[in-house]
């Protein structure tokens, strides 16, 4: 069982180095349990790191009610990045508005006009970025590392829970009293844009219910991939 106290504490000293030395960077939050966890260690701290979502039009009504929970609870606005609307008519006029079942290909299209786009306008200026990602979560991650060089950015992308397990998120959100999205309550472990995520079945993978029609090895939205391709972006040693 891993040391959760051990965990939290090298969690705040990555989050504490971020802000002291990396200046500005900012937080892409899914929302889900994971970045919960690293919302609280942030806004607790008084940290001056922002948060953003990318608010694809397509989320559940559940994970879109966590940007008034965070507001409610810890004061903070969390800022929202949404697709541009001409490049979702063209998509849909041209494919159909669920053309992201046909294919590998028209699926990618869509997380890349929703999701790759805009973050790359969230990230514009920053000199380092923040996700929520963990080893544990699915084969694509495995290698996962804390901090990594993202040369696709031009910045530094860390990772802070990456050795974090789920019984560690889980610990630290009641221990904490945490906020979360409810559909964690109802078999959503991992979650993303409404018609591409589904609740799991016990014993499941965690991302079984990520675009559930799909090979694992393809099970990336792009946010984390250079050129259509998955790529483990070069591990940086910690200094």
């Amino acid at each position: 069982m891993s040391d959760l106290h051990s965990l939290v504490e090298n969690t705040q000293a990555t989050l504490r180095r971020i802000a002291d030395e990396f200046s500005p960077a900012v937080f892409a939050s899914s929302l889900a349990a994971e970045d919960m966890v690293l919302a609280d260690l942030i806004l607790k701290a008084k940290l001056p790191i922002g948060i953003f979502t990318l608010e694809t039009g397509r989320l559940h009504k559940e994970t879109l009610a966590m940007v008034d929970r965070i507001r409610e609870t810890y004061g903070h606005e969390v800022k929202l990045y949404k697709p541009e609307p001409a490049a979702i008519d063209a998509y849909v006029r041209q494919n159909g508005l669920n053309a992201f079942y046909d294919s590998v290909d028209m699926r990618k299209e869509c997380c890349r006009i929703r999701k790759v786009e805009p973050l790359n306008r969230a990230l514009a200026g920053n000199k380092a970025w923040i996700t929520g990602q963990r080893r544990s979560q699915s084969t694509t991650r495995a290698e996962l590392a804390v901090q990594e060089d993202d040369a696709a950015h031009g910045m530094t992308k860390f990772n802070p829970l990456a050795d974090w397990s789920e019984e560690d998120v889980w610990n630290y959100i009641r221990a904490n009293n945490v906020p979360y999205n409810a559909l964690h309550d109802k078999g959503y472990p991992s979650i993303g844009c409404e018609p591409c995520t589904r609740a799991i079945q016990p014993g499941e993978d965690v991302r079984a219910g990520r675009w559930w029609w799909e090979n694992p090895e393809s099970k990336e939205c792009g946010l984390h991939v250079v050129d259509g391709k998955l790529v483990r972006i070069k591990a940086v040693a910690a200094t």
